[in-house]
């Protein structure tokens, strides 16, 4: 569909879990929170570390696998790595877009509530 609104471009589809144990949020189209075109757009899914070269990534204190599997309600949202650590937490899916008729604003800020109660860490 493209970056065609403010919720697509500007508020979070998921987030991804780099090796070094940061994270960064993406959005609908799955590239950094308020990048707004598909234009030097890198693969979150083909690399382990995408937008490397920007100050994107955040680590933060007490965020580990099993605190997210606590407060996601849909474990389909949840994407591994081969080794069993989660890898992609998506906030909605295509059938649960708070956008959509239907669709679930409620879940979404009850994810983003409980992402939102984690400080960044300096370690």
């Amino acid at each position: 569909m493209g970056l065609f609104n403010f919720f697509r471009i500007n508020l979070p589809y998921g987030i991804k879990k780099n090796p070094d144990n940061t994270w960064f949020a993406f959005n609908r189209e799955y590239v950094p929170l308020g990048w707004n075109s598909k234009q030097n757009a890198e693969s979150t899914a083909g690399t382990s570390k995408p937008y490397q070269s920007y100050p994107i990534h955040t680590k933060y204190k007490g965020l580990t696998d099993n605190v997210i599997l606590s407060f996601i309600k849909n474990k389909e949202l949840i994407h591994y790595s081969d080794n069993g650590e989660i890898l992609t937490v998506f906030f909605y899916d295509d059938r649960l877009n708070p956008t959509n008729k239907g669709g679930d604003w409620d879940a979404y800020f009850d994810i983003i509530k409980a992402f939102a109660n984690y400080e960044v860490s300096d370690k």
